[in-house]
């Protein structure tokens, strides 16, 4: 019987969108198995669920190239660690979630050691890395996908891979009405509010907000009245947003009301990684920002092969939001795309009309239900070999 299994799975999700995720696969799990025990990396939410942290998430949030080597000693630590937690603890299973750069190595000494490897929220190798696929195949033995076009991507190397939707559908859902949202922050109702989202990590936010800021100032001036809502992430310090905030008392900032900001707003500034999918979800315009160390852009520009760098326009195979990349990320032509936005009704129709179409390719609700049930018969097909 499921509901009787006891047994331990070794989980390592390294950042803040990979915490969300693993926290609803634990929930859900649990729900069908409640004796299963978890450990490993994550962040609060998987925290909140039960799980033994042994490295908090916050700690391996690391952006770009440079700043991956720069911390390596401290990587190789937790990596040393959670070798020999594994070896000790000899879980049923080893669930591994996004963030390639640390877990297909760790697949690959888990794999060595005789443990079964479970990938949940696919590596993007077909954006960078198509030639490590048959080394992943070697090492992963079930990866289960949230976009449809990885299905056939990944079966073609004969790896047992599973679509079970995206997480984020169904789960993108403002808690709170926008009457009581705008005026519990002392906004303006009918007066443009332009959110703002500048990333989970240090880094973005240092390197994308000074921009976002100086946007919404040059919107300011176009649209009188203007309103600014900054969404602080629940992975970092608010001193790292106080510098930038000082001279512009009339931004609000406010942490926990993420789904708010991207419901209620008539135009978000977006930092590229899973919140444009949750904004588009939420059927809002975007504009999407990405800027990293020079360097770390050189090297990651000759590894990836794609024409568009943003989900959402992944997604559709076009670019239905405009995306800034490196030094076009600045505030002048964020600026620019807003209001080429903001000032036609007709153009932000059609791009809400587009991401609905978006929003329609991400599966049906229920994907940590249907992972769970993946996970489940996984493990009971394991104690019959």
């Amino acid at each position: 019987m499921i509901e009787n299994i006891q047994k331990s799975i070794l989980m390592i999700s390294g950042e803040a969108s990979g915490d969300k995720h693993g926290a609803a696969l634990i929930r859900s799990i649990q729900s069908k198995a409640p004796n299963l025990v978890f450990f490993g990396i994550g962040g609060d939410e998987m925290a909140r669920q039960g799980m033994e942290i042994i490295t908090h998430a916050n700690e391996m949030a690391f952006l770009g190239f440079f700043e991956v080597v720069r911390h390596l000693p401290f990587i190789h630590k937790v990596f040393s660690r959670l070798i020999s937690e594994m070896k000790r603890r000899n879980p049923d299973m080893v669930i591994l979630i996004d963030y390639p750069g640390f877990n297909l190595r760790f697949a690959k000494k888990a794999k060595a050691l005789g443990f079964p490897v479970v990938y949940y929220i696919s590596p993007q190798v077909w954006a960078w890395g198509k030639g490590r696929v048959k080394k992943m195949a070697r090492v992963i033995d079930l990866m289960m996908v949230i976009f449809p076009f990885e299905e056939p991507f990944f079966q073609k190397t004969g790896m047992d891979v599973r679509f079970v939707g995206n997480p984020l559908q169904g789960e993108v859902h403002a808690s709170e009405s926008k009457s009581h949202f705008l005026s519990s922050l002392g906004l303006t109702p009918n007066q443009t509010v332009v959110g703002l989202l500048p990333g989970s990590r240090k880094q973005e936010v240092q390197r994308i907000l000074p921009e976002v800021i100086k946007a919404f100032c040059l919107i300011q001036k176009k649209i009188p009245g203007c309103q600014a809502v900054l969404g602080l992430s629940p992975t970092l310090s608010h001193t790292v947003y106080q510098p930038f905030l000082e001279d512009h008392p009339s931004i609000h900032a406010v942490s926990e009301k993420t789904y708010e900001i991207m419901a209620y707003s008539d135009m978000v500034l977006v930092a590229s990684g899973t919140a444009t999918l949750e904004t588009a979800l939420s059927g809002t315009p975007m504009i999407i920002l990405y800027k990293m160390a020079p360097v770390s852009y050189w090297i990651g520009k000759r590894l990836v092969s794609l024409d568009h760098f943003g989900m959402v326009n992944i997604v559709a195979g076009q670019e239905v939001v405009p995306e800034l990349l490196q030094t076009q990320a600045n505030g002048e032509q964020i600026a620019k795309e807003a209001l080429a936005i903001l000032k036609d009704p007709q153009r932000k129709k059609e791009i809400q009309k587009n991401l609905k179409m978006v929003s329609g390719r991400l599966g049906e609700p229920g994907a940590s239900d249907r992972a769970a049930d993946v996970v489940l018969d996984f493990l009971l097909k394991q104690d019959m070999k």
